[in-house]
């Protein structure tokens, strides 16, 4: 398993400059490449690849005048560049055939240099000195922050410019699956849905409730007159890239609070439960809609993700509810369906059954994502051959069950392609 490590790098101003003519070749070597291909899709003939595109753009593109500053800089990140280009338009091609699951990617697109910058540096182009620097070819040794060591030698690095001016050194190391694994926890109870939504972020177990911190709607006044400002300053001014660079620094300061606030949510929660049952959401589907900035401030997607990358890591047991099964109107006292449906019901937030139970719209469905989470899980090991037929109460698990162990849709087929697993047992 590869994962990522990354700290801040502090370069000097001469490094800065060698970092930047770096950044300005591997932008010119990716562009002249996406270049390429688009006038081979023009006239129709095959896509040129990627040793013959080195060939052309690298070895050749040298020896003109055009181009003769490409060797003052490392081979390696401009080989890399040409990778990455052929990657993405596999990516496409894959998207594009339905080999590639997910969202549909598009084809890649020229670098701006006022954008993110980055250079990836194999093993023969960097190394890490003994007096705690890294040394990248032909820029020197970078002084970084260290906050804690690599478990195993970096197999790559990926030097990085944000759009704020700040540098990062992200490396890429190899890891023993069961380095991040936690001790399996005793408690039968040690287990939680988790019901997501935007009044309040999410709602777990008990009617434990995470409240929504809403870091966009927070700083969208700052953003906005910082956006402003940049629009009344002159195309190519100096006086504009300080307006550039101050828009670029509050979209940052968001993106880094809101990342801090999912990875904390993600550690205590996978620390605290064995099991863990989410709804699976199409987070897509709900940001074409009403609220779509609050969906995008919430970041549900992006948690989803990372509580099933740490829950697999830390060998805990995560499912995925079907999106269709109806967690917010089922009774989960009785089972029936009862509850608010549609745009209309979404002020509701408490709601009474026929059968004379009160549910509270967040704590009720998170009960059911929960039992069906569960239901799904021994249904999974059943078909391994991991588990009898009944579960610990003597219930039949095979569906039509309302008390936790069916399906509760009225008949209607669970898709099972709709259901991921992730446990301790894979």
């Amino acid at each position: 398993m590869h994962l990522r490590y990354t700290f801040r790098v502090y370069p000097t101003a001469p490094q800065r400059a060698a970092l930047a003519q770096v950044f300005g070749c591997v932008r010119t070597v990716f562009n002249d490449a996406v270049a390429a291909r688009r006038k081979a899709h023009a006239e129709g003939l095959p896509y040129p690849p990627t040793a013959v595109l080195d060939k052309r753009l690298i070895t050749e593109a040298k020896r003109t005048a055009e181009r003769s500053w490409l060797a003052e800089v490392s081979t390696v990140p401009l080989q890399q560049a040409l990778r990455d280009c052929h990657a993405a338009y596999r990516n496409f091609f894959d998207s594009l055939s339905g080999k590639r699951a997910g969202a549909r990617v598009g084809p890649p697109r020229f670098k701006r240099r006022s954008h993110r910058q980055a250079a990836r540096f194999t093993r023969n182009g960097f190394s890490l000195r003994d007096n705690g620097r890294l040394y990248v070819a032909k820029v020197g040794e970078l002084r970084l922050a260290w906050s804690r060591a690599l478990p195993s030698e970096p197999s790559s690095v990926t030097v990085i410019k944000t759009a704020t001016g700040k540098y990062f050194a992200s490396f890429v190391v190899a890891v023993d699956e069961d380095a991040g694994r936690l001790e399996p926890l005793a408690d039968p109870e040690a287990e939680t849905g988790i019901d997501l939504g935007i009044k309040d972020f999410a709602v777990l177990r008990g009617g434990r409730v995470i409240e929504n911190p809403r870091f966009f709607r927070k700083l969208e006044r700052k953003l906005k007159k910082a956006q402003r400002a940049l629009s009344r300053k002159q195309k190519g001014s100096a006086n504009r890239a300080k307006a550039r660079a101050k828009v670029a620094r509050v979209h940052e300061q968001v993106s880094n609070r809101r990342d801090d606030f999912l990875h904390k949510q993600v550690k205590t929660i996978v620390a605290e439960n064995q099991s863990i049952y989410v709804e699976d959401l199409n987070v897509q589907g709900l940001a074409r809609g009403r609220g779509a900035k609050s969906i995008h401030d919430a970041a549900l997607g992006r948690f989803l993700t990372l509580l099933e990358s740490k829950a697999a890591r830390a060998g805990r047991t995560f499912a995925r509810v079907d999106r269709f099964f109806p967690s917010t109107r089922l009774c989960s006292s009785c089972g029936s369906l009862t509850g608010p449906r549609g745009m209309e019901g979404l002020s509701v937030r408490e709601w009474a059954c026929g059968c004379g139970a009160v549910h509270d719209r967040d704590g009720n469905a998170e009960i059911n994502i929960r039992r069906e989470g569960q239901r799904l899980v021994r249904e999974h090991m059943v078909a391994a051959g991991q588990a009898e037929t009944v579960n610990a109460r003597g219930q039949d698990i095979r569906p039509g069950v309302p008390g936790g162990s069916g399906n509760p849709r009225e008949g209607k087929k669970q898709e099972p392609n709709r259901t991921r697993l992730a446990s301790a047992s894979r």
